[in-house]
């Protein structure tokens, strides 16, 4: 009696009113021009009346699947006593079967798939009640539309098209039979993969179907002889287009509150920042293959992750969160990534902090290889050649490691761990160390968190909140959530941003960039990469580049899902990510507006500055010094310059 009234309650208390409603709506994605860009909903094809759905159809699932559907109160005795004696058989193992048309409905929309004594006996009460509110019409029609019928195609009316390229009302009995077929296993009966299989099941259905007096024996001898013709008519709306970006507004309304059932099932209009014409030429860029490293020597796929955020606002204007098949809402690597940033990490914490120390894009740093600290610290450059001295805009450009680490420990690692912060990186107290200028930290980042950070270069100085959603609206029309009053916070000076960009410009015209570089236009940015073992070879874990135009910021990562000897990436960024970062920015700059920088190439601002006559004794005493190649000269000639350069800024 106790578990009657606990059953009945939760039956009664269950959403059963709003399944019907639930199937047929769909969730509204708008781009950045308030243009529909998209569906959501969950396990959803397109939605039909019953009187829209073959009476072969409606026969044939019923004389297969509950021959007493309408006379039953949701559930069949025989078909609990079924249960039973299988339970028995089984040792106490539920195995499926038994179940009303009525109670799959329940199952499929109020439960979980799990095989329970307890969930069965919901599955039995829930059908009850569903057998109260609706008629048995809206029962069967619900069913055929939240049935799964193979290949990722829901509903009766999307399987019509994609096996027989007819709707779901012009089906004659033999495709009715087919469809109804599918129920029992969509994967093992569907006419694509399984023809044999599923001509065998479909005419034992049709010999079901005459046992249930639904059809003649002369018509189903005749339906048994119908050659099953194969015509996909099937399109995809554009509910399947831009899985990644979809998938991040799920998760990012989830953050505002909104469950992804609900998102997908109650009929919201999401108003999204993404620009359609960036996604799509992003999406296509990913497609290329060749753009990529090849795959390990056990065929596993090199990793790949993209996004693309307006500097201003910060709003998320395209994503690419993998390579492969989509998973939906599987790991997104642009928006949960947590790796090592490399190199990239370099203008956030060294020269950025650096320009506002009073060292200017023309300064010179020492590049020496030398140790640090009591743990002696010795950074190495990539080629393991060291100049001596180099300008900051050289050092940059060409990454190089030992001026950046030489300029981290003059200005300190406490003013680098500050600027991180106000780019919106944190590093844990472990990670803040000398090490940390060139990427050696255990803290991950993303491709989103690192375009956010550089969105204040290309912004002129103001650092965005990144987003990929402006505003929520719900079925009544009240908004739920809104961003779009868009906030973004001053974190560096105009002149530090623009001196920045200037000597960023040249990682692409001359630096570690230039293989990534988009031929005719001018990019700003920085590459990155982390090292593995010297033991495996040469190469990287993780390979970055982060470029930028006054209209837009891409990041774009590459590597392996998890890193060992046999996977990781052969070389640098230089040729193993500049591939797929060029094809990118080619795809998306002739659509942008194409806003030029402010400022020039730092080396070429380098190279036309000459002094004035009252300093000129001094500036060719700094040149001789520089030329006698005394490592002693150029330590002390180099911040005499930094002092001396500073008179004339």
């Amino acid at each position: 009696m106790g578990f009657s009234t606990y059953f009945t309650y939760q039956a009664k208390t269950a959403d059963v009113q709003n399944i019907k409603s639930s199937l047929q709506t769909k969730t509204n994605i708008y781009d950045q021009s308030n243009q529909k860009a998209g569906e959501l909903y969950a396990q959803k094809g397109t939605y039909v009346d019953l009187n829209a759905i073959s009476k072969s159809v409606q026969d044939a699932v019923i004389s297969t699947e509950d021959r007493t559907f309408y006379t039953n109160p949701g559930f069949s005795i025989k078909g609990i006593l079924r249960s039973a004696v299988s339970l028995v058989i089984h040792r106490g193992e539920i195995t499926g079967g038994g179940s009303t048309i009525t109670q799959q409905l329940a199952k499929n929309t109020l439960l979980t798939q799990k095989q329970t004594i307890m969930r069965k006996a919901q599955e039995i009460f829930l059908a009850v009640q569903l057998n109260k509110v609706y008629s048995k019409q809206d029962i069967l029609a619900m069913y055929l539309n939240n049935a799964y019928f193979g290949n990722g195609i829901w509903g009766v009316q999307d399987a019509a098209k994609r096996y027989f390229n007819k709707n779901a009302s012009q089906l004659d009995a033999s495709e009715g039979a087919t469809i109804a077929a599918m129920l029992r296993s969509p994967s093992f009966y569907n006419p694509v993969d399984h023809m044999d299989n599923a001509i065998s099941r479909r005419n034992l259905i049709l010999g079901l179907m005459v046992d249930n007096n639904k059809l003649t024996q002369a018509q189903a001898t005749a339906a048994k002889g119908e050659q099953l013709v194969i015509s996909d008519g099937y399109s995809a709306n554009n509910a399947q287009k831009y899985p990644s970006f979809f998938d991040a507004v799920i998760e990012e309304a989830e953050k505002d509150g909104i469950k992804a059932d609900d998102l997908m099932n109650k009929g919201y209009k999401v108003y999204t920042t993404l620009n359609q014409t960036y996604q799509t030429k992003l999406e296509q860029s990913f497609d290329q293959d060749w753009a990529f490293p090849a795959n390990a020597a056990d065929g596993r796929q090199v990793q790949g992750a993209s996004v693309v955020v307006d500097p201003k606002t910060g709003g998320v204007l395209a994503v690419v969160g993998s390579r492969g098949e989509h998973v939906f809402l599987g790991y997104n690597y642009a928006t949960q990534l947590q790796r090592s940033p490399g190199s990239t990490i370099k203008p956030l914490m060294v020269y950025t902090p650096a320009l506002e120390s009073g060292y200017h894009y023309d300064s010179i740093l020492v590049d020496k290889k030398q140790s640090y600290g009591k743990n002696n610290y010795t950074p190495n450059n990539a080629t393991d050649t060291y100049q001596g001295s180099v300008p900051m805009y050289t050092a940059l450009a060409q990454s190089l490691n030992a001026p950046a680490v030489w300029l981290l420990n003059k200005i300190g690692v406490s003013k680098g761990v500050s600027s991180l912060e106000r780019f919106g990186i944190d590093l844990k107290q472990q990670d803040q160390n000398l090490a940390a200028a060139l990427g050696g930290v255990e803290t991950g980042f993303s491709p989103l968190t690192m375009a956010r950070a550089y969105s204040a270069f290309a912004s002129g100085g103001t650092l965005p909140e990144t987003h990929f959603i402006r505003k929520i609206v719900d079925a009544t029309g009240q908004t739920v959530v809104d961003n779009t009053d868009t906030k973004s916070k001053r974190i560096i000076t105009s002149k530090i941003a623009k001196e920045m960009t200037s000597m960023m410009i040249g990682t692409f015209k001359d630096g570690t960039g230039q293989t990534a570089a988009p031929s005719g236009y001018t990019v700003a940015g920085k590459t990155g990469s982390t090292e593995v073992p010297s033991n495996w070879g040469y190469g990287t874990k993780d390979q970055w580049v982060v470029g930028y135009t006054p209209d837009m910021v891409v990041a774009t990562w590459i590597g392996f899902p998890s890193t060992d000897a046999q996977h990781f990436l052969q070389g640098t960024s230089e040729n193993g990510v500049a591939p797929i970062f060029k094809l990118e920015m080619e795809n998306l700059l002739p659509n942008s507006p194409q806003t030029q920088f402010n400022t020039k190439d730092a080396k070429e601002l380098a190279e036309v500055q000459t002094p004035s006559e009252s300093t000129s004794d001094t500036w060719n005493n700094l040149q001789d010094g520089i030329k006698n190649g005394l490592d002693t000269a150029r330590d002390t000639v180099g911040e005499w310059y930094n002092n001396v350069k500073s008179w004339f800024e």
